[in-house]
C-alpha cells in the first residue's frame, strides 16, 4: 500500500503538519502518538498471551 511513497511525498507531509500544527505543537504530538502506539503494543501483547492459556502462561501469571 505504501511501498510507492518516495522521499519527496514524505518530505511534502512533514511539512504541511509543520504549517498546520506549528513548530511547538510537533513534539508533543510526537509523543502522545508514541505513548499510544506503546499502550497499543502492550495490550496486544497481553492479549496474546492470554490466547496461550498453556500451564505454563498460568504458572508465569502467578509468579508475578
Amino acid at each position: 500500500m505504501f511501498s510507492n511513497i518516495g522521499f519527496g511525498e514524505i518530505l511534502l507531509v512533514l511539512l504541511i503538519a509543520l504549517l498546520l500544527f506549528g513548530p511547538s505543537k510537533l513534539p508533543e504530538l510526537g509523543r502522545a502518538f508514541g505513548r499510544t502506539l506503546r499502550e497499543f503494543k502492550n495490550a496486544t501483547k497481553g492479549l496474546v498471551d492470554d490466547d496461550d492459556g498453556g500451564p505454563s502462561s498460568e504458572a508465569s501469571k502467578a509468579s508475578k
